[in-house]
């Protein structure tokens, strides 16, 4: 999204944190809490603020405070003509607040999560004193920015439920990334699933949101029918990953393989040796329109069909477009079933995969997206320059 930014004359600076397992492609001690170069062409502030899916749930909210606080700093000191915030956290928003109303600056809010909503949809947030706040910062948020940015039709109308003007709010989801997907990739497979075996993979993060105990199940369904040869792989880091592998390890089951995360550009090898991608959360109303994850686009931009246990908008494009299967949620049976359907008919399988590569195309392009965004962004500061 940054580079058709520079791609049509704008600079950009990245504000961020130290993701565990990323590369924000700076090197160099920290100095003062931060450190500062130049990647690609974008200027990046890198906070020394390390954060990761494994943390607790204070940890991880106190990480979030600093940095807001601190990103909330840089609106004061650094030169800038607009500020474009991305959520979750809902705090990220908060710079962008203050850039609005005391330095005067546009402000474009994306949402990628409807917060106070979800934590409060998954019990993970229940002191209605936290919520009524939480709450109370949304409206300030979608109330001081000039455009908000919605990345599921869910999301859109969370919004616009709150008040804001629909033509105040533009729906960009989440895109493909083609140019990393669709070309020649090194294929490879791990050494625990077997040439002919059929690969289910996962690959994001192990949290409690993902609901991955509905693979469990699966699995142990799979292997009471002897179907030895259809392998799950997990491929990513989070809160409830030791306690998967102690759970998989108990119940002996050998179709569960886990792995580490990788980059992009591995992950591509293992998903063109993979067969099916698996779309999974657990079973909350709340996320069947209103969350725009990442790695079901990763999955068509491969040309993988979609494995997809809960309805909504995405279940939606998997039927509409005939491009995978879609399972009723805490139905191992069901998910089983699917598995073996798209085990013992490989040319309807490869048929999906194609649906799916066109998908990615037609529709979720990333740069098509990000020319929306760039489109958007400058009609806000052309807006504001009057």
């Amino acid at each position: 999204m940054s580079r058709r930014l520079l791609d049509n004359g704008h600079s950009v600076l990245i504000v961020c944190g130290s993701f565990v397992g990323a590369d924000t492609g700076l090197e160099g001690p920290f100095k003062n809490g931060k450190r500062r170069g130049n990647v690609d062409g974008i200027e990046v502030i890198e906070l020394e603020l390390s954060y990761g899916n494994s943390d607790g749930f204070l940890k991880r909210t106190f990480t979030m405070f600093k940095y807001f606080i601190r990103a909330t700093g840089l609106v004061f000191t650094e030169k800038y003509d607009l500020v474009f915030a991305t959520s979750t956290p809902l705090t990220v928003g908060i710079p962008g607040v203050c850039a609005r109303w005391l330095r005067k600056k546009p402000f474009v809010f994306e949402v990628r999560d409807l917060w106070p909503e979800l934590p409060k949809a998954m019990k993970v947030i229940s002191n209605p004193i936290i919520l009524g706040l939480m709450s109370a910062l949304e409206w300030v948020t979608y109330h001081s920015a000039m455009h908000v940015i919605a990345l599921s039709p869910g999301i859109y109308d969370g919004v616009a439920r709150r008040g804001v003007d629909k033509g105040l709010i533009t729906l960009i989801p989440n895109g493909c990334d083609l140019d990393i997907f669709d070309v020649e990739v090194d294929e490879w497979r791990l050494s625990e699933c077997k040439p002919n075996d059929f690969v289910a993979l996962f690959s994001g993060t192990h949290g409690v949101a993902n609901g991955l105990d509905s693979v469990l199940e699966a699995a142990a369904v799979l292997d009471s029918r002897r179907r030895l040869d259809i392998k799950f792989v997990l491929v990513g880091q989070g809160k409830m990953k030791q306690n998967l592998i102690s759970l998989v390890s108990d119940n002996e089951l050998n179709n569960v393989i886990f792995h580490d995360p990788v980059s992009k550009k591995k992950l591509a090898g293992l998903m063109a040796d993979a067969d099916l991608g698996l779309q999974l959360l657990a079973n909350v109303p709340a996320f069947y329109f209103g969350t725009s994850p990442n790695k079901f686009f990763d999955y068509i931009s491969a040309g993988l069909p979609v494995l997809i246990n809960y309805p909504g908008w995405l279940a939606g494009i998997i039927v509409d477009n005939n491009c995978g299967f879609v399972v009723e949620p805490e139905n191992p049976e069901a998910f089983a079933d699917a598995l073996e359907l798209a085990a013992d008919d490989a040319l309807q399988l490869k048929k999906k995969g194609r649906n799916a590569s066109l998908v990615a195309k037609r529709n979720f392009n990333r740069t098509d997206l990000a020319d929306n965004l760039v489109e958007v962004i400058e009609s806000i500061y052309k807006i504001n320059a009057k």
